[in-house]
């Protein structure tokens, strides 16, 4: 909760006051694993009630990295209750995702800033490359996957284990393309992607979101973390606004275009920025 907070710091003493009370001394968090726990994390609540945090921390950067992200969702949550009436106090998951990963990527760059270990730096990098698999590059495959599969049904066409699991596996070798050798064995495996993410994909159309809540945070991100007064004050207006503008307007207002290209290269550029800092790192460790 230290990093957490230290990262987050320039969205105001305020928020992060907020997010520490609520965090430490409130209970928002279901912290610990415990027999019959289901796996995952997520961010819910009502509109009278104060955000909940369902996750099983295991005390690693990536349990880290992963309270980060709900406490975004529940900041987000949190303001936009207390600011909005009920008919506009929910908000869509194209906004949701953007909060999340907005606390991670202020979370890395803090730690990235001040934690000088390499090792711990290499640590931190590893967690991001992890995020930034998971949603830049399986999420955008699964959606396609998922307009795929629609679009069969619709044409009368049957889904099958296997039609599903070749579709996956022609899709992510689409995003390796020739960089990765992968041979049968490997193609199964692959294959099987779309069978772990059964939440996610009863959402439908849920999951290209994290493709574009991590870019729409990336792009925001450097000028929050400069402390940019004027950035942060209509991130938190685009926090508060919630389900009382449209997802595209909200981002706008908090300084991001969706329709544009450039959330998409920020993230890619934030993704190469940990490719060169990992190559400046590796040779430390031997």
């Amino acid at each position: 909760m230290e990093w957490i907070a230290e990262g987050v710091a320039p969205l105001g003493q305020d928020y992060v006051a907020v997010m520490r009370q609520g965090a430490l001394e409130d209970r928002w968090v279901d912290v610990y694993p415990n027999k019959g726990k289901r796996m995952g994390a997520f961010s819910t609540g009502a509109m009278d009630t104060r955000p909940f945090i369902f996750m099983s921390y295991n005390d690693d950067i990536y349990s880290m990295s992963t309270l980060a992200h709900e406490l975004g969702h529940s900041m987000h949550s949190y303001h936009a209750r207390r600011t909005q009436p009920y008919v506009y106090s929910n908000y869509g998951l194209f906004q949701a995702e953007v909060a999340s990963n907005m606390h991670q990527a202020l979370t890395r760059r803090h730690l990235l800033a001040t934690k000088t270990d390499p090792e711990f730096q290499i640590a931190v990098i590893e967690e991001a490359m992890s995020n930034f698999y998971r949603y830049f590059f399986i999420m955008p495959s699964l959606a396609r996957l998922e307009l795929e599969i629609h679009e069969r049904v619709e044409r009368g066409g049957a889904l099958t284990a296997d039609y599903l699991n070749n579709l996956m596996a022609d899709l992510m070798l689409e995003v390796y393309g020739s960089e990765v050798d992968v041979n049968d064995r490997d193609r199964d495996r692959i294959g099987s992607t779309w069978a772990q993410f059964h939440t996610h994909l009863y959402s439908n159309f849920y999951v290209y979101q994290y493709a574009t809540g991590i870019a729409a945070a990336d792009h925001l991100v450097e000028r929050v973390a400069a402390g940019d007064a004027k950035a942060v004050e209509s991130y938190l207006a685009f926090l508060k606004s919630a389900g009382s503008m449209y997802p595209l307007e909200g981002l706008r207002m908090a300084g991001v275009d969706m329709t544009s290209p450039e959330p998409v290269e920020a993230a890619f550029a934030t993704l190469a920025s940990m490719v060169d800092r990992l190559e400046t790192l590796t040779p430390a460790r031997s």
